[in-house]
């Protein structure tokens, strides 16, 4: 039976939490169909990530979502419930906090913000990103969600009424009063430290991202057998539905590093007619035969550096920002479908969570199993599609050095 339920509020995030498991051995899946019966599943599973894909959503939309997971994983026995969070504060955090303590009664619950192998700390309540705080990193500038604050209390006063408590690093770590507190952490050894200073109660429900969930997975000793790495398709195909400036980084070094790379136009990223018709077909031929070559290639949603086509064609069609996200995301879905049914053999790489997820619903595909990181908080998972088992890299757009895709190359090759 599950013994840990991880609501994601999106699926990268919650691979590269559920992987924090997997990777040690215990047995874990993660679904995207939100309507998923906790009492059929399969008694080895031990952990189930639940891909909410609730961070775009209005606040009350959460928050209902969260709400009835909890209530129905918690009405089915699931002993633990963790609400994974994003490491840089973005979405209905607060909402889905509460939802969270709404739907199993509880009236305190322990929330750990830092992903310290990845830059992401928190110190004095205030979150920083590769020591900037949030609000003034790439994340405030996000042209979709940016952060406008840096004090977590103040993150999650906008979506709650419920009191924030900021527990400052060595401290006694006792929790005396109803609310979310929140934990100060700058290392992995601090969160370690404050996993072992609570009382193992505090931990039935509890919050964070990745970084607290390693801590997690030790402390309830969910392990086992260490996982066996499959081998991969040597191609590396990448499809870029991130605008971060980190990942639109990682892509010019690829492709100065001699990867083929090709700029969608705006009428390919967001005209769904385009997808079928010949054009696009004879686009899918020549970028087989360049993956096929190169053994590696990058479909990016991204203008060119100094155009602005993209931004045009959103003012002549009046698009909205919300429906630019959801378009591009689901037209580069189904021209990676597309590619896969023409014949691609490779290792997929996608980036960004909205990307993942139109994919997989492109695929009708609503269950993965993540296998190990390939670095950190980027997750080699597999999935079955059309009989066919396909081996995907994920990672959020807005971590990861340089040179990121061009290691992930040379790894599986």
């Amino acid at each position: 039976m599950v013994k840990l339920l991880i609501i994601a509020d999106d699926f990268t995030g919650g691979l590269d939490t559920g992987v924090q498991f997997a990777s040690r051995g215990a047995a874990t899946i993660v679904v995207t169909d939100l309507n998923y019966d906790f009492r059929s599943i399969e008694k080895t599973v031990e952990v189930l990530v639940m891909v909410a894909e609730t961070r775009h959503l209005q606040p009350q939309k959460a928050y209902e979502i969260v709400y009835s997971t909890v209530h129905r994983a918690f009405q089915a026995g699931v002993a633990y419930i963790y609400k994974k969070t994003d490491s840089a504060l973005r979405g209905n955090i607060g909402s889905e906090l509460t939802a969270l303590m709404d739907a199993t009664g509880v009236d305190t619950i322990p929330l750990f913000p830092a992903f310290p192998k990845l830059g992401r700390v928190t110190r004095e309540g205030i979150h920083y990103i590769d020591g900037v705080p949030v609000a003034q990193s790439v994340f405030g500038q996000d042209l979709f969600e940016p952060i406008l604050d840096s004090a977590v209390a103040d993150i999650l006063g906008k979506q709650t009424n419920v009191p924030v408590f900021i527990h400052l690093r060595n401290e006694e770590y006792k929790i005396l009063n109803p609310g979310i507190h929140v934990f100060d952490a700058e290392t992995d050894a601090d969160l370690k430290h404050i996993g072992r200073k609570l009382e193992p109660g505090w931990l039935r429900f509890c919050a964070g991202c990745a970084g607290f969930a390693a801590v997690l997975a030790d402390m309830l000793n969910l392990k086992g057998p260490a996982p066996k790495i499959p081998k991969s398709e040597d191609t590396l195909f990448i499809a870029c539905g991130s605008v971060n400036p980190v990942t639109i980084s990682q892509m010019k070094a690829a492709q100065e590093h001699g990867f083929p790379h090709v700029n969608l136009t705006p009428v390919q990223k967001l005209e769904g007619s385009w997808v079928d018709s010949k054009p696009a077909a004879e686009c899918v031929r020549q970028w087989l035969t360049q993956a096929s070559a190169k053994k590696r290639f990058i479909l990016d949603v991204n203008d060119p550096e100094g155009c602005e086509d993209t931004d045009i064609y959103a003012r002549e069609h009046n698009l909205t920002t919300e429906q630019l996200r959801a378009q591009i995301s689901d037209n580069l879905a189904a021209l990676v479908k597309r590619m896969l049914d023409s014949g691609l053999n490779a290792t997929l790489l996608c980036t960004g969570g909205d990307t993942l997820m139109a994919l997989m619903q492109a695929v009708d595909v609503s269950e993965l199993m993540p296998i190990c990181e390939m670095a950190t908080g980027v997750v080699l998972t597999e999935f079955i599609y059309k009989g066919k088992t396909y081996h995907i890299i994920s990672k959020s757009g807005g971590f990861g050095d340089p040179d990121l895709l061009i290691k992930l190359a040379e790894k599986i090759s």
